[in-house]
């Protein structure tokens, strides 16, 4: 498939302000890509466009549960970008806990955020990219959309979901001039763990330790995630691995599909462990 070549058109990316979802502004913005950034963070949106390369960026202060504020602002987006040649949807948020702690509010929540975001801004936006010779949709998901951990339902629930809208839509715009594709990281140092919410039944100091315990187990780079998500999209690749512990996760899937979890149980105890008092 003929790689996009984005210089020169527009790539909207959600989550802009922080994270991958800013490393990937920086990386575009100084290869002459014009970009529509989306967050609900206005402030700290502000401050990563006064940092980019001169190109034309727009910024869009946007809450993605909001479906009438999500339509508003791809008419805004497209009426200032004539040509929307990607969307990379970054936004999303972490939620630990397990099912017994967790509220159905908290789990809505979450999947508001990670899926509904997701498919919202997709199908807003879903003319425009329509619109141009060529143009691609890179999803976010995780490594949770290919492994579902003890401690992460919320989350595995929304990201395995993110999934499968992704393989559905690639499937329903075969023959169109959109592909889609969907990119599975592991362990990248964005903070997104440390920032994450949990359920209010856990005690602060023990949905703190668990985080730490899981902040700790990542080591691919915010910048090299980025770099990938970039390749990926350019590429119009389907599926993308980000990480070794990506590659690692998806192979012993496949060999193990109901057993995984016995391997993956030992590294991750610290990490899932929501319920055990400190000291």
């Amino acid at each position: 498939m003929k790689r996009l070549a984005l210089a020169g058109s527009t790539t909207v990316i959600t989550g802009a302000a922080n994270g991958m979802g800013a490393q990937i502004a920086r990386i575009l913005a100084a290869d002459g890509v014009h970009l529509a950034l989306i967050d609900h963070d206005a402030d700290a949106l502000a401050t990563v466009v006064a940092a980019l390369p001169p190109t034309t960026v727009t910024a869009h202060v946007v809450d993605l549960r909001d479906d009438d504020a999500v339509v508003a602002a791809a008419a805004d987006i497209s009426a200032a970008h004539p040509r929307i040649s990607a969307l990379i949807t970054c936004a999303g948020s972490s939620m630990l806990g397990t099912l017994d702690q967790l509220t159905m509010e908290e789990m809505r929540w979450l999947a508001d955020v990670n899926l509904w975001g997701t498919v919202s801004i997709t199908k807003a936006l879903l003319p425009a990219l329509r619109a141009s010779p060529a143009a691609h949709i890179t999803h976010l998901a995780s490594i949770y959309a290919l492994a579902a951990p003890a401690g992460r339902i919320p989350y595995a629930l929304s990201k395995y979901a993110v999934r499968g809208f992704s393989e559905a839509l690639r499937h329903e715009l075969e023959g169109t001039t959109v592909t889609v594709g969907a990119v599975y990281p592991a362990g990248v140092r964005t903070g997104i763990i440390l920032h994450g919410r949990y359920a209010a039944a856990i005690d602060p100091a023990v949905a703190a330790r668990a985080a730490e315990a899981q902040a700790a187990m990542y080591h691919t780079e915010p910048a090299d995630a980025a770099a990938a998500i970039v390749r990926a999209t350019v590429r119009r690749r389907a599926r993308t691995m980000v990480g070794r512990e990506a590659r690692l996760v998806d192979v012993l899937v496949r060999l193990a599909p109901a057993a995984y979890w016995r391997v993956m149980r030992r590294p991750l105890r610290d990490a899932i462990d929501t319920t055990t008092p400190i000291g």
